[in-house]
């Protein structure tokens, strides 16, 4: 922090009281209109010492931003205004640095926004802890189990959009640095009646809409869904779709969420089977029927809804058949199976449905706490953060309401102990007599519920195990029995009932008088919610699941541990979890959170005073405030009080040199406040009175106001005086400097003055002597001019009598050279295109010039052709010699020539070197390879062809086989003697050998190419290279060819083919091979 930041607090610029303690006068009706005009200027945050109170503003704030984060960190409680960053500072702060196990205790009713303000201490905390990729890991699992246990237990109700029916405890654990290490969820009777009715206006729980909303056809189609809302009983359609939440989103969330957490895929997609079960149960319909015996039993309507239920789940669909419409009943070594009706195979089938989800959720905190909890072993520190459901007040209140409002009775029993301990202990600690504190104790009212003997849960299970006729009224008789002497519990038919003067209670309900108020029971549901009955066949049903998730939620069901022992009430076990609870909590320092809702409409900028008023009575926030006030309401470090209130004594004004304590002393004395208002503690100052710091902070004020009159006047003075020095020192400067500059100046022109003066004498100087110099050259250059006229006029007299005899020639010459000059000038500019193909050349303009003219043409012709060919690289060169080569020998002569030109001569046409096929023969050959094509040779017998691979090397020409490449005949290039082939278009061609040879041992060979030019050539060339003699080309339509020892006659003719335009070759008889050519 620097050193210049100043620190407000929380007494600055307060709007209304930031600190109820400090609330004079203190009444129900200046408390709810200090929250009213703080509420009304966005400030939703108020202290009761350390309590903080949250009213929800039903819209966003600008209040939870980093920079926000970041000035609440490691400041004092007080230090700024009312905050949850400051309650979780502190908190945290005191788990890390003095190592105390803390807890958050978060309550209020449905609305109120006790899980958003559970996220923002987790945010915080997360926030201002330890970072590295490991805690970085833990803090995100932490924040992100939140959607998924929103999304399986939280709902739409009419009060709020996303309540949570379930209370949550988690404790958060850090190791000795205070960086997270992992946590440890628990939770609290699940509203599992939801699952199977929803009151008007609400909705199911919220996995249900995101499921379907947000899935894809393809998983739809595999949990055997579909989109539609109105398919399914179990979905109320009038809140279906809620304003400003986006289901689809949400779903993707939530499985983002449960990946980070640690769900495997196959964890989440059993999840979903299990959640698309719950909601086909409730699809499945029941019609009666009538036995022989007449006894009533039910049967399924449409069994196609239960076979894809045993589908996704993978259970016999005759076992679960049965399980709805019989029930067995054990009874030492008896069964007993009856049949069910179907008013009873519908409780059935809802039961079913409420434990399935409720099993799948506990599930669900269980795998959560898996994937979160801490790994190492080492000691923990613990902070618990409590978001649990508030007091409850309906016009039909249930059992439900019942637990709920027994669970808020033990936490203000243990609120009102940990306070008044908080209390004496500092106390003790500044050494302050402790004052007794009376308040209201409702440890009666937690014994009149919870009293092992007589209270009411212990006689809801006592009636739930009896033998015989159980139901709700034989219940309120019991509690008429018991209770009816019980000052905090009435009924109509009790002793201390007032129904003569109060008409509201009715025959089968009961009241109790909470410290929140009086609230009245309805009985009935009491027991069968209370027992929470699930049939021990739907229980063996779902135990023989192939689905290995949906079989491990039901454990009892296993027959080889048949256990004939009553499962534990409802009752009992929010019971045993609530004394848990508070075990828990009376080992930590607890933090309190009250939240209020502001209005029922779930708007913004509105104050319902009657609403609010009903919250702070069951809330008990007047009570905490008495009891905070009982002693002093007020204290204070004696540092921050002294810089607080120092300057209201001349003694401790600007500075106090002495102790603190000692300072704050003589500062109350000075203010001759009374004895009695105040008490010194070790550290801090008790005041008891809240007028009597008000009074200090008015005189503060009035003093601030003083003493910024007196520092605008010193300062008024000290801006005066300042400004006349410096105005002062100004005229100096700006004197002295025009001085300087009117010397400056003053200089500069004498200076000028001076210049021009010397100029005008030197260029006077300057122009005398050139006036002479100039007399005297033009003196020697009139001398040298009469005698250069004269020597001119003497040769002219002499050379006159020359010059006439050639006049004639001279003037022709001259003339000559001028048209010439003329001439190549004007062809400068009309030169031709560098093209050797443009025949274009300029007319001569003169006859004379005509040799001159095609010369100049034939010169030009030449040096555009070298141009051009200098433009080419070797390869290019090389290939335009073998064009060349090839027009010389073919042009004119060979009708397939033209058709050739412009194909490039590739040679290697088979990449012999680069195709695996052909390595054997490759390694066979040693010499360069300038031509490798496949030809056709013709059969001598009976002109047919057979395709051969010709290769052409610097020495040699080769046949080899196509398929195997081995090679055939190799024939030296000096035993070729001619070449021989038909003027026609075709591809044919006779390759002649040296009679006596080796190579013409089997004759002359006769091909056929579709390259017959390019390989002409090139082999005329390689011949000429290597022999040094030029191969003969005969060019003929009827040629002889040497056969073995006969000679055969090659005859082209012209004719029409039936494959086109393909030349063929035919055998007419032993001395005559006829080529037909299209």
């Amino acid at each position: 922090m620097a050193k210049m930041e100043v620190k407000s607090s929380l007494l600055d610029n307060m709007i209304g009281v930031g600190d109820m303690v400090l609330l004079e006068p203190l009444n129900e009706e200046t408390f709810i209109d200090n929250l009213k005009k703080r509420f009304d200027h966005n400030e939703i945050y108020t202290y009761i010492g350390s309590v903080v109170i949250s009213v929800n503003p039903y819209r966003s704030l600008p209040i939870y931003s980093p920079e926000k984060v970041e000035d609440y960190r490691n400041r004092n409680f007080y230090e700024l205004s009312p905050h949850i960053f400051a309650l979780s500072d502190e908190a945290y702060r005191s788990l890390r640095d003095q190592d105390k196990d803390q807890c958050i205790l978060i309550t209020g009713e449905s609305g109120a926004g006790k899980t958003e303000a559970s996220k923002l201490v987790m945010s915080y905390v997360a926030a201002v802890c330890g970072k590295g990729a490991e805690v970085n890991q833990v803090k995100e699992q932490l924040l992100q189990s939140n959607p998924v246990l929103e999304a399986f237990g939280n709902a739409k109700t009419v009060r709020n959009d996303n309540s949570s029916r379930f209370g949550k405890y988690m404790d958060i654990e850090f190791d000795f640095k205070g960086d997270p290490l992992g946590g440890v969820i628990s939770n609290y009777l699940l509203e599992k009646s939801r699952v199977v009715k929803q009151p008007r206006g609400e909705r199911n729980f919220h996995v249900f809409y995101q499921l379907l909303s947000g899935a894809s056809e393809e998983l739809l189609h595999k949990l055997k869904l579909e989109r539609d809302f109105s398919r399914y009983n179990y979905l109320s359609l009038d809140s279906a779709k809620v304003n400003g939440v986006d289901d689809a989103a949400n779903f993707r969330t939530v499985r983002n969420a449960m990946q980070i957490v640690g769900f495997l895929d196959h964890e989440a997609e059993a999840v979903l089977e299990v959640v698309a079960a719950v909601l086909k149960l409730g699809n499945i319909e029941f019609k009666p029927e009538s036995r022989v015996n007449g006894l009533d039993e039910s049967k399924i309507k449409d069994k196609n809804e239960l076979k894809e239920i045993c589908e996704l789940t993978s259970i016999d669909q005759v076992v679960l058949e049965r399980a709805f419409s019989f029930r067995t009943v054990e009874a030492k070594q008896e069964k007993v199976s009856t049949t069910l009706n179907v008013a009873q195979a519908y409780y059935a089938r809802d039961a079913l449905a409420k434990n399935l989800y409720s099993r799948l959720f506990s599930w669900l905190v269980n795998r959560i706490n898996e994937s979160i909890k801490a790994q190492t072993k080492v000691r923990k520190k613990v902070m618990g953060v409590l978001d649990i459901y508030g007091f409850e007040i309906f016009e039909d209140n249930s059992f439900e309401q019942f637990i709920i409002n027994y669970c808020n009775e033990k936490l203000q029993q243990i609120f009102i102990e940990l306070t008044l301990k908080e209390e004496q202990e500092e106390y003790i600690r500044e050494d302050i007599e402790w004052t007794h504190i009376d308040y209201f104790n409702n440890a009666i009212i937690c014994d009149l519920i919870e009293n092992n003997t007589n209270g009411i849960l212990a006689m809801l299970d006592e009636e739930c195990l009896r033998p015989g006729t159980v139901t709700d009224e034989t219940f309120l008789e019991k509690l008429n029995q018991v209770c009816a002497t019980h000052q905090h519990f009435e009924s109509r038919m009790s002793k201390c009932s007032r129904f003569l003067n109060d008409t509201t209670l009715p025959h089968s309900c009961f009241r109790i008088q909470h410290y929140a108020g009086k609230v009245l029971y309805q009985v009935e549901g009491f027991v069968d919610k209370n027992n929470d009955l699930l049939y021990r066949d739907l229980s063996q049903a779902m135990w023989k699941a192939g689905h290995s998730l949906i079989k491990s939620l039901f454990p009892e069901g296993n027959p080889a541990k048949v256990n004939l022992k009553r499962p534990p009430t409802a009752g009992s076990q929010f019971k045993a979890s609530v004394a848990t609870l508070m075990k828990n909590l009376q080992t930590k320092n607890p933090n309190y959170i009250r939240c209020i809702k502001p209005n029922d409409k779930k708007a913004a900028h509105i104050f319902n005073e009657s609403l609010v008023c009903h919250q702070i009575r069951y809330l008990g926030l007047l009570e905490n405030v008495r009891v905070r006030r009982a002693g002093y309401a007020f204290r204070q470090a004696y540092e921050p009080c002294l810089e607080r209130y120092k300057m209201l004594c001349k003694q401790t004004w600007p500075h106090w040199k002495g102790p603190a304590r000692s300072g704050v002393e003589v500062l109350f004395n000075e203010l001759e406040i009374p004895m009695e208002e105040y008490s010194f503690g070790r550290s801090k100052i008790f005041i008891r009175n809240p007028r009597t710091l008000f009074q200090l902070e008015d005189l503060r004020k009035q003093r601030l106001e003083d003493l910024a009159t007196l520092i605008q006047k010193i300062y008024r003075g000290w801006k005066c005086r300042t400004h006349f020095l410096l105005m002062k020192r100004s005229q100096v400067v700006i004197a002295a400097w025009y001085r300087r500059y009117a010397q400056q100046k003053r200089y500069q022109q004498i200076k000028s003055s001076a210049l021009v003066i010397q100029s005008y004498i030197r260029g006077w100087k300057a122009r005398k002597i050139l006036r002479e110099l100039k007399h005297q050259k033009r003196c020697k250059e009139a001398a040298t001019t009469i005698a250069a006229y004269w020597h001119g006029t003497q040769v002219r007299r002499e050379y006159r009598k020359f010059f006439r005899a050639n006049a004639g020639k001279k003037i022709y010459e001259f003339t000559l050279q001028r048209i010439v000059q003329k001439y190549l000038l004007e062809m400068k500019t009309k030169m031709p295109s560098l093209s050797p193909v443009d025949k274009n050349w300029p007319s001569r303009p003169y006859l004379f010039l005509d040799s001159t003219h095609k010369e100049l043409k034939r010169i030009f012709h030449l040096w555009r052709c070298k141009k051009y060919r200098d433009q080419f690289t070797d390869q290019q060169k090389l290939v335009y010699e073998e064009k060349l080569e090839a027009s010389e020998l073919f042009k004119d002569k060979k009708a397939l020539y033209p058709s050739s030109v412009g194909q490039p001569f590739q040679g290697a046409y088979l990449e012999i070197n680069k195709n695996p096929k052909y390595k054997k023969l490759k390694d066979a050959i040693e010499e360069k390879i300038i031509i490798a094509e496949v030809v056709n040779k013709i059969n001598r017998a009976n002109g047919k062809s057979t395709s051969r691979i010709f290769l052409l090397t610097n020495n040699n020409l080769l046949l080899a086989d196509q398929k195997s490449g081995q090679i055939k005949s190799e024939v030296p290039l000096v035993d070729v003697t001619k070449v021989s082939m038909s003027s026609q278009n075709d591809g044919f061609f006779a390759v002649h050998l040296k009679e006596g040879s080796e190579a013409a041992s089997k004759g002359d060979f006769l091909f056929s190419s579709d390259h017959l030019i390019e390989m002409a050539t090139k082999l005329y060339r390689t011949t000429l290279s290597q022999t040094k003699q030029k191969l003969n080309i005969e060019i003929s339509d009827e040629f002889l060819v040497q056969f073995r020892q006969d000679k055969v006659c090659v005859k082209f003719i012209q004719g029409n083919q039936k494959n086109g335009s393909v030349p063929t070759c035919k055998r007419k008889n032993n001395r005559l091979l006829e080529v037909a050519v299209p």
